[in-house]
Protein backbone atom coordinates (compact mmCIF):
# COMPACT_ATOMS: atom_id res chain seq x y z
CA UNK A 1 0.00 0.00 0.00
CA UNK A 2 2.79 2.35 0.99
CA UNK A 3 5.61 0.82 -0.49
CA UNK A 4 7.82 1.07 -3.76
CA UNK A 5 10.25 -1.05 -5.54
CA UNK A 6 12.55 -0.38 -8.38
CA UNK A 7 11.61 -2.11 -11.38
CA UNK A 8 12.94 -2.66 -14.84
CA UNK A 9 10.28 -1.60 -17.35
CA UNK A 10 11.54 -2.42 -21.11
CA UNK A 11 10.27 0.10 -23.10
CA UNK A 12 7.25 -0.44 -25.86
CA UNK A 13 8.24 1.64 -28.35
CA UNK A 14 11.54 3.39 -28.98
CA UNK A 15 11.17 7.30 -28.21
CA UNK A 16 11.60 8.36 -31.55
CA UNK A 17 8.95 5.97 -32.78
CA UNK A 18 6.57 8.23 -30.80
CA UNK A 19 7.29 11.37 -32.44
CA UNK A 20 7.72 10.42 -36.09
CA UNK A 21 5.16 9.89 -38.68
CA UNK A 22 4.18 6.27 -39.87
CA UNK A 23 5.42 6.56 -42.77
CA UNK A 24 6.24 9.35 -45.17
CA UNK A 25 4.27 9.98 -48.29
CA UNK A 26 6.25 12.68 -49.96
CA UNK A 27 3.25 15.15 -49.75
CA UNK A 28 1.56 17.11 -47.14
CA UNK A 29 -1.55 16.03 -45.62
CA UNK A 30 -4.64 18.83 -45.93
CA UNK A 31 -5.28 18.05 -41.99
CA UNK A 32 -3.24 20.70 -40.76
CA UNK A 33 -5.34 23.38 -42.79
CA UNK A 34 -8.10 23.72 -40.85
CA UNK A 35 -6.96 26.00 -37.87
CA UNK A 36 -6.72 25.39 -34.56
CA UNK A 37 -10.32 24.70 -33.03
CA UNK A 38 -11.03 26.42 -30.14
CA UNK A 39 -13.17 25.50 -27.36
CA UNK A 40 -12.30 22.71 -24.04
CA UNK A 41 -9.58 21.32 -26.57
CA UNK A 42 -5.61 22.33 -26.21
CA UNK A 43 -2.81 21.41 -24.97
CA UNK A 44 -3.37 23.12 -21.48
CA UNK A 45 -6.35 22.63 -20.63
CA UNK A 46 -7.76 24.42 -17.30
CA UNK A 47 -10.50 21.72 -16.86
CA UNK A 48 -12.17 18.40 -18.11
CA UNK A 49 -15.20 17.13 -17.36
CA UNK A 50 -15.07 14.01 -15.36
CA UNK A 51 -15.38 10.62 -17.45
CA UNK A 52 -19.01 9.32 -17.97
CA UNK A 53 -20.27 6.20 -17.77
CA UNK A 54 -22.26 4.69 -21.02
CA UNK A 55 -25.78 4.87 -21.20
CA UNK A 56 -27.32 2.28 -19.21
CA UNK A 57 -28.94 0.74 -22.85
CA UNK A 58 -25.86 0.40 -24.64
CA UNK A 59 -24.48 -2.60 -25.39
CA UNK A 60 -21.36 -3.04 -24.04
CA UNK A 61 -20.87 -6.70 -24.97
CA UNK A 62 -20.58 -5.17 -28.55
CA UNK A 63 -16.95 -3.38 -27.59
CA UNK A 64 -16.07 -5.70 -24.84
CA UNK A 65 -13.64 -6.95 -27.35
CA UNK A 66 -11.28 -4.05 -27.16
CA UNK A 67 -10.84 -4.61 -23.50
CA UNK A 68 -7.44 -6.01 -22.04
CA UNK A 69 -5.80 -5.43 -25.05
CA UNK A 70 -2.86 -3.63 -25.32
CA UNK A 71 -3.20 -0.56 -28.18
CA UNK A 72 -0.68 1.83 -29.67
CA UNK A 73 -1.92 4.94 -30.38
CA UNK A 74 -2.34 7.74 -33.39
CA UNK A 75 -3.18 10.53 -34.19
CA UNK A 76 -5.02 10.67 -37.73
CA UNK A 77 -5.52 13.82 -40.21
CA UNK A 78 -9.40 14.06 -41.77
CA UNK A 79 -9.95 11.84 -44.13
CA UNK A 80 -11.01 12.99 -47.23
CA UNK A 81 -13.34 11.44 -49.79
CA UNK A 82 -14.68 8.67 -46.75
CA UNK A 83 -17.73 7.18 -47.26
CA UNK A 84 -19.30 4.59 -44.31
CA UNK A 85 -21.29 3.13 -47.23
CA UNK A 86 -18.26 1.84 -49.03
CA UNK A 87 -16.95 -0.26 -46.60
CA UNK A 88 -16.90 -3.86 -48.17
CA UNK A 89 -15.22 -2.02 -51.31
CA UNK A 90 -12.64 -0.81 -49.23
CA UNK A 91 -12.42 -4.32 -47.83
CA UNK A 92 -11.81 -5.73 -50.95
CA UNK A 93 -9.08 -2.95 -52.45
CA UNK A 94 -7.62 -3.28 -49.01
CA UNK A 95 -7.09 -6.69 -48.99
CA UNK A 96 -5.58 -6.75 -52.54
CA UNK A 97 -3.18 -3.99 -51.51
CA UNK A 98 -1.99 -6.14 -48.53
CA UNK A 99 -1.62 -9.12 -51.17
CA UNK A 100 0.36 -6.51 -53.48
CA UNK A 101 2.64 -5.58 -50.55
CA UNK A 102 3.61 -8.87 -49.80
CA UNK A 103 4.49 -10.11 -52.95
CA UNK A 104 6.60 -7.20 -53.47
CA UNK A 105 4.57 -5.03 -55.97
CA UNK A 106 3.10 -7.90 -58.28
CA UNK A 107 -0.69 -7.48 -59.63
CA UNK A 108 -3.40 -8.92 -57.57
CA UNK A 109 -6.47 -9.05 -59.10
CA UNK A 110 -9.49 -7.57 -56.79
CA UNK A 111 -12.11 -9.81 -54.95
CA UNK A 112 -9.55 -12.72 -55.77
CA UNK A 113 -9.14 -15.12 -52.82
CA UNK A 114 -6.43 -14.48 -50.63
CA UNK A 115 -4.96 -15.90 -47.80
CA UNK A 116 -5.44 -12.67 -45.32
CA UNK A 117 -8.56 -11.99 -45.18
CA UNK A 118 -10.06 -7.66 -44.51
CA UNK A 119 -13.43 -6.74 -42.76
CA UNK A 120 -13.98 -3.08 -42.32
CA UNK A 121 -17.08 -2.53 -40.47
CA UNK A 122 -18.67 -0.12 -37.87
CA UNK A 123 -18.83 0.67 -34.23
CA UNK A 124 -21.65 2.96 -33.66
CA UNK A 125 -21.95 2.26 -30.02
CA UNK A 126 -18.53 4.07 -29.76
CA UNK A 127 -19.63 7.95 -30.10
CA UNK A 128 -20.12 10.60 -27.37
CA UNK A 129 -22.54 12.98 -29.33
CA UNK A 130 -24.61 12.53 -32.21
CA UNK A 131 -22.41 14.39 -34.19
CA UNK A 132 -19.47 12.48 -34.02
CA UNK A 133 -18.90 9.66 -36.80
CA UNK A 134 -19.15 6.03 -36.01
CA UNK A 135 -15.86 4.68 -34.94
CA UNK A 136 -14.68 2.06 -37.68
CA UNK A 137 -13.40 -1.15 -36.97
CA UNK A 138 -10.57 -2.99 -39.48
CA UNK A 139 -9.48 -6.07 -38.77
CA UNK A 140 -7.27 -8.75 -40.58
CA UNK A 141 -7.63 -12.63 -40.32
CA UNK A 142 -5.15 -15.30 -41.58
CA UNK A 143 -7.08 -18.50 -43.34
CA UNK A 144 -5.71 -21.77 -42.67
CA UNK A 145 -4.73 -23.44 -45.89
CA UNK A 146 -5.21 -26.92 -44.21
CA UNK A 147 -8.65 -26.37 -43.46
CA UNK A 148 -11.73 -27.66 -45.85
CA UNK A 149 -12.90 -24.76 -47.73
CA UNK A 150 -10.26 -22.22 -45.53
CA UNK A 151 -13.00 -22.00 -43.18
CA UNK A 152 -10.92 -21.75 -39.95
CA UNK A 153 -9.29 -17.88 -39.93
CA UNK A 154 -7.13 -16.45 -36.59
CA UNK A 155 -7.27 -13.03 -35.61
CA UNK A 156 -3.72 -11.02 -36.55
CA UNK A 157 -4.78 -7.76 -36.84
CA UNK A 158 -6.64 -5.35 -35.20
CA UNK A 159 -7.31 -1.23 -35.84
CA UNK A 160 -9.84 1.11 -35.45
CA UNK A 161 -10.28 4.98 -36.11
CA UNK A 162 -12.60 7.16 -33.61
CA UNK A 163 -14.06 10.66 -32.92
CA UNK A 164 -15.79 10.74 -29.02
CA UNK A 165 -17.11 13.99 -28.75
CA UNK A 166 -15.02 15.81 -31.21
CA UNK A 167 -17.37 18.55 -32.34
CA UNK A 168 -15.03 20.98 -32.02
CA UNK A 169 -13.19 19.73 -35.18
CA UNK A 170 -15.94 18.36 -36.90
CA UNK A 171 -17.85 21.34 -37.21
CA UNK A 172 -15.35 23.17 -38.88
CA UNK A 173 -14.60 20.62 -41.88
CA UNK A 174 -15.55 20.97 -45.47
CA UNK A 175 -17.90 18.22 -46.23
CA UNK A 176 -16.00 16.21 -47.84
CA UNK A 177 -13.83 15.29 -44.98
CA UNK A 178 -14.35 12.76 -42.17
CA UNK A 179 -13.19 13.15 -38.90
CA UNK A 180 -11.44 10.41 -37.18
CA UNK A 181 -8.91 11.64 -34.93
CA UNK A 182 -7.44 8.59 -32.90
CA UNK A 183 -6.68 5.43 -34.53
CA UNK A 184 -6.11 2.63 -32.23
CA UNK A 185 -3.50 -0.88 -33.09
CA UNK A 186 -3.23 -4.25 -31.88
CA UNK A 187 -1.05 -6.03 -34.22
CA UNK A 188 2.29 -6.37 -36.32
CA UNK A 189 3.84 -3.32 -36.86
CA UNK A 190 4.46 -4.34 -40.81
CA UNK A 191 0.58 -4.94 -41.02
CA UNK A 192 0.07 -1.06 -39.29
CA UNK A 193 2.64 0.17 -42.01
CA UNK A 194 1.08 -1.42 -45.02
CA UNK A 195 -2.64 -0.47 -43.40
CA UNK A 196 -1.77 2.72 -42.76
CA UNK A 197 -0.15 3.45 -46.13
CA UNK A 198 -3.48 2.42 -48.24
CA UNK A 199 -5.37 5.13 -45.94
CA UNK A 200 -2.90 7.51 -46.65
CA UNK A 201 -2.96 6.95 -50.13
CA UNK A 202 -6.87 6.27 -50.70
CA UNK A 203 -8.03 9.38 -48.12
CA UNK A 204 -5.08 11.54 -48.39
CA UNK A 205 -4.38 11.50 -44.65
CA UNK A 206 -1.75 11.46 -42.58
CA UNK A 207 -1.31 8.93 -39.42
CA UNK A 208 1.48 10.37 -36.51
CA UNK A 209 2.36 8.14 -33.24
CA UNK A 210 0.36 9.56 -30.23
CA UNK A 211 2.80 10.09 -27.44
CA UNK A 212 0.96 11.16 -23.45
CA UNK A 213 2.89 13.63 -21.74
CA UNK A 214 3.21 13.22 -17.98
CA UNK A 215 1.38 16.19 -17.38
CA UNK A 216 -1.56 14.22 -19.25
CA UNK A 217 -0.70 10.90 -17.56
CA UNK A 218 -0.87 12.65 -14.10
CA UNK A 219 -4.60 13.89 -15.88
CA UNK A 220 -5.25 10.25 -15.69
CA UNK A 221 -4.27 8.95 -13.06
CA UNK A 222 -6.76 11.65 -11.00
CA UNK A 223 -9.68 11.36 -13.10
CA UNK A 224 -9.56 7.41 -13.07
CA UNK A 225 -9.30 7.03 -9.37
CA UNK A 226 -12.21 9.65 -8.67
CA UNK A 227 -14.59 6.81 -11.37
CA UNK A 228 -16.68 4.40 -9.54
CA UNK A 229 -15.94 0.51 -10.38
CA UNK A 230 -18.66 -2.18 -9.81
CA UNK A 231 -16.43 -4.81 -8.33
CA UNK A 232 -13.25 -5.08 -6.20
CA UNK A 233 -10.97 -2.13 -7.68
CA UNK A 234 -6.88 -3.35 -8.25
CA UNK A 235 -4.32 -0.84 -7.12
CA UNK A 236 -3.44 2.44 -8.64
CA UNK A 237 0.35 2.26 -10.01
CA UNK A 238 2.22 5.36 -11.43
CA UNK A 239 5.43 3.82 -12.68
CA UNK A 240 8.53 6.79 -12.87
CA UNK A 241 11.75 6.85 -14.88
CA UNK A 242 14.56 8.22 -12.93
CA UNK A 243 16.77 10.51 -15.34
CA UNK A 244 20.47 10.77 -15.50
CA UNK A 245 21.56 7.10 -14.37
CA UNK A 246 24.04 5.25 -16.69
CA UNK A 247 21.35 2.38 -16.34
CA UNK A 248 17.63 2.66 -16.54
CA UNK A 249 15.77 3.09 -13.21
CA UNK A 250 11.90 2.89 -12.45
CA UNK A 251 10.04 3.22 -9.72
CA UNK A 252 7.03 1.57 -8.96
CA UNK A 253 4.64 3.31 -6.33
CA UNK A 254 1.21 1.43 -5.76
CA UNK A 255 -1.39 2.99 -3.70
CA UNK A 256 -4.53 0.69 -2.47
CA UNK A 257 -7.79 1.82 -4.49
CA UNK A 258 -9.88 2.73 -1.29
CA UNK A 259 -6.66 5.02 -0.21
CA UNK A 260 -6.68 6.96 -3.66
CA UNK A 261 -10.10 7.20 -3.76
CA UNK A 262 -9.93 9.04 -0.02
CA UNK A 263 -7.30 11.04 -1.05
CA UNK A 264 -9.07 12.35 -4.38
CA UNK A 265 -12.25 13.02 -2.44
CA UNK A 266 -10.69 15.22 -0.43
CA UNK A 267 -9.29 17.38 -3.20
CA UNK A 268 -11.76 17.42 -5.77
CA UNK A 269 -13.76 19.96 -4.92
CA UNK A 270 -16.03 20.83 -8.72
CA UNK A 271 -18.52 18.35 -9.42
CA UNK A 272 -18.58 16.82 -12.85
CA UNK A 273 -15.14 17.97 -13.41
CA UNK A 274 -11.38 18.44 -12.84
CA UNK A 275 -9.39 21.32 -12.46
CA UNK A 276 -5.46 21.23 -13.23
CA UNK A 277 -5.65 22.64 -9.99
CA UNK A 278 -6.74 19.73 -8.31
CA UNK A 279 -5.07 17.71 -10.59
CA UNK A 280 -1.74 18.98 -9.04
CA UNK A 281 -2.92 18.86 -5.28
CA UNK A 282 -3.15 15.19 -5.95
CA UNK A 283 0.04 14.57 -7.02
CA UNK A 284 1.34 16.44 -4.41
CA UNK A 285 0.25 14.66 -2.04
CA UNK A 286 1.21 11.43 -3.66
CA UNK A 287 4.87 12.68 -3.35
CA UNK A 288 5.01 14.24 0.23
CA UNK A 289 3.53 10.63 1.25
CA UNK A 290 6.46 9.08 -0.82
CA UNK A 291 8.84 11.32 0.23
CA UNK A 292 8.06 10.88 4.20
CA UNK A 293 8.88 7.14 3.67
CA UNK A 294 11.60 6.93 1.37
CA UNK A 295 13.21 10.00 1.12
CA UNK A 296 12.98 10.09 -2.89
CA UNK A 297 11.39 13.36 -4.65
CA UNK A 298 9.42 11.69 -7.05
CA UNK A 299 9.11 15.57 -8.44
CA UNK A 300 12.68 14.83 -10.11
CA UNK A 301 11.71 11.57 -12.06
CA UNK A 302 9.66 11.57 -15.22
CA UNK A 303 6.14 9.49 -14.72
CA UNK A 304 6.01 7.29 -17.87
CA UNK A 305 2.87 5.11 -16.70
CA UNK A 306 -0.23 5.07 -14.75
CA UNK A 307 -2.35 1.88 -14.04
CA UNK A 308 -5.97 1.84 -12.39
CA UNK A 309 -8.84 0.06 -12.54
CA UNK A 310 -10.14 2.00 -15.66
CA UNK A 311 -7.16 1.85 -17.47
CA UNK A 312 -3.57 2.01 -17.82
CA UNK A 313 -1.43 3.97 -19.89
CA UNK A 314 2.42 4.40 -21.06
CA UNK A 315 4.13 7.73 -21.96
CA UNK A 316 4.89 5.93 -25.31
CA UNK A 317 0.82 5.97 -26.60
CA UNK A 318 0.08 2.67 -25.44
CA UNK A 319 -3.17 2.31 -23.60
CA UNK A 320 -5.03 -0.60 -22.20
CA UNK A 321 -8.79 -0.68 -21.38
CA UNK A 322 -10.29 -2.40 -18.48
CA UNK A 323 -13.55 -1.30 -17.84
CA UNK A 324 -16.49 -1.31 -20.66
CA UNK A 325 -18.67 1.16 -18.66
CA UNK A 326 -15.95 4.09 -19.21
CA UNK A 327 -14.10 3.00 -22.65
CA UNK A 328 -16.30 6.36 -23.96
CA UNK A 329 -15.03 8.26 -21.36
CA UNK A 330 -11.20 7.45 -21.86
CA UNK A 331 -11.86 8.27 -25.44
CA UNK A 332 -12.49 11.19 -24.83
CA UNK A 333 -10.15 12.27 -23.31
CA UNK A 334 -7.61 10.66 -26.16
CA UNK A 335 -9.70 11.98 -28.82
CA UNK A 336 -8.70 15.36 -27.63
CA UNK A 337 -5.19 14.60 -27.28
CA UNK A 338 -5.17 13.27 -30.95
CA UNK A 339 -7.08 16.79 -31.92
CA UNK A 340 -4.43 18.55 -30.17
CA UNK A 341 -1.25 17.03 -31.75
CA UNK A 342 -2.98 17.13 -35.66
CA UNK A 343 -3.85 21.11 -35.18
Amino acid sequence: RRGAAPSSVSAMESADGAARTLLSTGRLSRGPLFGRAHGRFGFSPSSRPLPPRSQENADLQKTAFLLRKQWTLYSVTPLYGFSEARLRDYARLLSAFIAAEKQKGLAVEVGAELDIKVAVSSLPDLKGSDRDHAAILVQLSLRSPASPNNSEEKLIWLGWFCCVCGDDLSENLPEDFTCLPLFLVNGAERYTSIIGSWFQKTFDCCFRRLPISPLNLSWMAAMWTGCKVDKTASAMELVFSVPHLPQPLDISYAIHPEDAKALWDTVQKTPGEITQEEVDVFMDCLYSHFHRHFKIHLSATKLVKVSTAIASAHCDGIIKFLQSQYLTGVLMLLTELAISQIQ
